[in-house]
């Protein structure tokens, strides 16, 4: 392939602004990203709250992409809602839009737009070195604030990668309930690192964790009460800390142990913010497993100009989301 195609990708989550830049070679050559704020005692952030912020802080990082890469544009890629299924929306994501679609415009080159699942996956295959895996069949887990599914990955002509969600949780999310927990415990949201970090520091017995799976199936509202009993109970926050990620690895292994009985040769990936945990990633020691560099398991605009690199040089023709 001989023509040139960097690529600029925008991806704005509920967790953060991230801009990337992806040259010839597919090789990511410019990332910047920025937590969104949250108030203190918030589990969350309002959508109309993460959109202002989003408004505000894509200049700025568009101003930092220049001070990094100083070459032109030959497209413009964007993560335009949650997942790639129907009625998947989230406003949020209406920032990158605009944004990429006005530079778009203003410079004549092509758009196009993915999901935020789809960036997450195409960034965790990349940092794992694993990009040939979109020419056959592997099994992706998608693991976030936002998302907690087991998809079967396949390739696709005019997409790169088709997912299907065969699994996952029936009910809150793992980011969810790692961040509702820190929160409760007076943690700033998002709150996995700050968790982790207690968590890593707990040195006595972890208390048994009684988790639900069924299947490719997981409920993860349970934690929730349970984390709240067991600080209200004894106040220790490393220890509260350590049950959290004990029954979120334990719930993902047992659907590990359940996929590998159904697909025994697939390859699998795991994606996804909460895929970042050293906990977790040290306790899924599975054969065939691919994981992402922490950098590239977050929200990341990454895997969006990954795979609109892809397809720009393939010829394909664009989408707008």
């Amino acid at each position: 392939m001989s023509k040139t195609c960097h690529v600029l990708g925008i991806d704005t989550s509920n967790y953060k602004t991230s801009v990337a830049v992806t040259d010839s070679s597919g090789n990511i050559v410019c990332d910047i990203r920025e937590f969104l704020q949250g108030k203190t005692g918030e589990r969350g952030l309002r959508q109309s709250d993460a959109l202002f912020q989003h408004v505000k802080m894509l200049p700025v990082l568009m101003e930092r992409v220049r001070g990094q890469f100083s070459g032109s544009f030959d497209a413009v890629a964007y993560s335009s809602r949650p997942r790639p299924a129907d009625g998947s929306y989230m406003p949020v994501f209406l920032a990158g839009k605009c944004v990429a679609e006005s530079i778009s415009a203003a410079l004549g080159i092509p758009v196009f737009a993915y999901s935020h699942q789809e960036g997450h996956i195409a960034a965790a295959l990349y940092s794992a070195s694993a990009l040939s895996l979109t020419e056959r069949k592997f099994i992706s887990f998608h693991v976030s604030g936002g998302t907690t599914d087991i998809l079967l990955v396949s390739p696709d002509r005019e997409r790169i990668i088709r997912a299907e969600r065969i699994g996952g949780t029936l009910d809150i999310n793992a980011g969810q309930a790692i961040d509702r927990a820190g929160v409760m415990m007076g943690m700033s949201f998002p709150a996995g690192a700050h968790l982790e970090k207690a968590a890593l520091g707990y040195v006595g017995k972890i208390p048994k964790a009684k988790i639900c799976v069924n299947g490719l199936d997981c409920n993860l509202s349970g934690l929730e009460n349970k984390t709240r009993d067991m600080y209200e109970r004894s106040g220790d926050v490393s220890e509260t800390a350590a049950y959290v990620f004990e029954f979120v690895s334990l719930t993902l292994c047992a659907l590990t142990e359940n996929l590998r009985r159904e697909y025994p040769d697939i390859p699998i990936v795991y994606a996804g913010g909460v895929m970042s945990s050293v906990i977790i990633r040290n306790r899924l020691d599975f054969p065939g497993a691919y994981f992402a560099a922490p950098e590239f398991s977050s929200d990341n605009a990454a895997g969006c100009a990954l795979l609109c690199r892809e397809k720009f040089m393939r010829g394909l023709s664009p989408e707008r989301g």
